[in-house]
Protein backbone atom coordinates (compact mmCIF):
# COMPACT_ATOMS: atom_id res chain seq x y z
CA UNK A 1 0.00 0.00 0.00
CA UNK A 2 2.69 2.23 0.77
CA UNK A 3 4.53 2.01 -2.94
CA UNK A 4 1.03 2.75 -4.40
CA UNK A 5 0.01 6.07 -2.07
CA UNK A 6 4.14 7.32 -3.09
CA UNK A 7 3.43 6.60 -6.56
CA UNK A 8 -0.24 8.44 -6.89
CA UNK A 9 0.96 11.07 -4.91
CA UNK A 10 4.40 11.03 -7.19
CA UNK A 11 2.35 11.40 -9.85
CA UNK A 12 -0.12 14.75 -8.57
CA UNK A 13 2.93 16.36 -7.93
CA UNK A 14 5.08 15.47 -11.08
CA UNK A 15 1.85 16.42 -12.93
CA UNK A 16 1.98 19.81 -10.99
CA UNK A 17 5.62 19.80 -11.69
CA UNK A 18 5.29 19.07 -15.59
CA UNK A 19 2.97 22.19 -16.05
CA UNK A 20 5.24 24.26 -14.50
CA UNK A 21 8.08 23.20 -16.00
CA UNK A 22 6.36 23.03 -19.65
CA UNK A 23 4.74 26.35 -19.16
CA UNK A 24 7.88 28.30 -17.81
CA UNK A 25 10.01 26.55 -21.05
CA UNK A 26 7.77 27.84 -23.21
CA UNK A 27 7.47 31.21 -21.95
CA UNK A 28 11.37 31.52 -22.10
CA UNK A 29 11.94 30.26 -25.16
CA UNK A 30 8.62 32.77 -26.66
CA UNK A 31 10.83 35.45 -25.08
CA UNK A 32 14.31 34.24 -26.85
CA UNK A 33 15.50 32.66 -24.12
CA UNK A 34 18.29 29.64 -25.71
CA UNK A 35 16.46 25.99 -25.59
CA UNK A 36 19.11 24.54 -23.11
CA UNK A 37 18.68 27.87 -20.10
CA UNK A 38 15.14 27.36 -20.51
CA UNK A 39 14.61 23.86 -20.06
CA UNK A 40 17.28 24.60 -17.05
CA UNK A 41 15.62 27.32 -15.43
CA UNK A 42 12.17 25.81 -16.06
CA UNK A 43 13.29 22.84 -14.35
CA UNK A 44 14.81 24.57 -11.57
CA UNK A 45 11.61 26.31 -10.64
CA UNK A 46 9.93 22.69 -10.98
CA UNK A 47 12.47 21.19 -8.74
CA UNK A 48 11.97 23.60 -6.01
CA UNK A 49 8.09 22.78 -6.04
CA UNK A 50 8.63 19.17 -6.34
CA UNK A 51 11.48 18.79 -3.46
CA UNK A 52 9.47 20.61 -0.87
CA UNK A 53 6.25 19.06 -2.13
CA UNK A 54 7.79 15.43 -2.08
CA UNK A 55 9.63 15.50 0.82
CA UNK A 56 6.54 17.24 3.10
CA UNK A 57 4.13 14.97 1.68
CA UNK A 58 5.05 11.97 -0.65
CA UNK A 59 7.91 10.40 1.16
CA UNK A 60 7.06 11.78 4.75
CA UNK A 61 7.57 9.19 7.49
CA UNK A 62 5.23 8.81 9.94
CA UNK A 63 3.77 12.13 9.43
CA UNK A 64 7.66 13.91 9.62
CA UNK A 65 8.57 15.68 6.34
CA UNK A 66 12.37 14.37 4.79
CA UNK A 67 13.30 17.52 4.20
CA UNK A 68 16.67 19.20 4.85
CA UNK A 69 20.27 19.30 4.11
CA UNK A 70 20.99 15.50 3.59
CA UNK A 71 18.00 14.54 1.12
CA UNK A 72 18.36 18.31 -0.75
CA UNK A 73 22.38 17.50 -1.37
CA UNK A 74 21.14 13.88 -2.93
CA UNK A 75 17.83 15.78 -4.68
CA UNK A 76 20.57 18.12 -6.12
CA UNK A 77 22.71 14.98 -7.47
CA UNK A 78 19.84 13.27 -9.27
CA UNK A 79 18.47 16.79 -10.31
CA UNK A 80 21.66 17.28 -12.08
CA UNK A 81 21.71 14.38 -14.03
CA UNK A 82 18.05 13.84 -15.19
CA UNK A 83 18.51 17.82 -15.94
CA UNK A 84 21.36 16.69 -18.28
CA UNK A 85 19.58 14.30 -19.83
CA UNK A 86 16.09 16.59 -20.80
CA UNK A 87 18.86 19.26 -21.97
CA UNK A 88 20.48 17.55 -23.85
CA UNK A 89 16.95 15.80 -25.62
CA UNK A 90 14.80 18.42 -26.05
CA UNK A 91 17.90 20.90 -27.18
CA UNK A 92 18.57 17.82 -30.22
CA UNK A 93 14.90 18.02 -30.88
CA UNK A 94 15.06 21.38 -31.10
CA UNK A 95 17.83 21.61 -33.63
CA UNK A 96 16.56 18.65 -35.65
CA UNK A 97 12.55 19.42 -35.55
CA UNK A 98 12.40 23.51 -34.27
CA UNK A 99 11.25 25.12 -31.12
CA UNK A 100 7.60 24.26 -31.80
CA UNK A 101 8.27 20.37 -32.10
CA UNK A 102 10.41 20.56 -28.89
CA UNK A 103 7.64 22.19 -27.22
CA UNK A 104 5.27 19.39 -27.43
CA UNK A 105 7.78 16.49 -27.31
CA UNK A 106 8.96 17.68 -23.72
CA UNK A 107 5.95 16.35 -21.86
CA UNK A 108 6.64 13.02 -23.56
CA UNK A 109 10.19 13.21 -22.69
CA UNK A 110 9.69 14.40 -18.94
CA UNK A 111 7.23 11.86 -18.78
CA UNK A 112 9.82 9.45 -19.55
CA UNK A 113 12.32 10.71 -16.98
CA UNK A 114 10.00 10.84 -14.42
CA UNK A 115 9.58 6.85 -14.05
CA UNK A 116 13.51 6.97 -13.46
CA UNK A 117 13.11 9.95 -11.45
CA UNK A 118 10.23 8.14 -8.94
CA UNK A 119 12.83 4.79 -8.13
CA UNK A 120 15.78 7.36 -7.71
CA UNK A 121 13.53 9.69 -4.94
CA UNK A 122 12.12 6.71 -3.74
CA UNK A 123 15.62 5.03 -3.01
CA UNK A 124 18.69 7.57 -3.00
CA UNK A 125 16.91 10.84 -2.33
CA UNK A 126 14.09 10.25 0.47
CA UNK A 127 14.95 7.14 1.73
Amino acid sequence: MKLLRQGSQFLVIGLVQLCLDWSLFVAFTTLGVPVPAANVASRVCAALVGFWLNGRFTFAHEGRARLGWRPLSRYVAVWLVLTAASTLLVGALAAHLGLEQAWLAKPVVEAGLAVLSFLLMRHVVYR
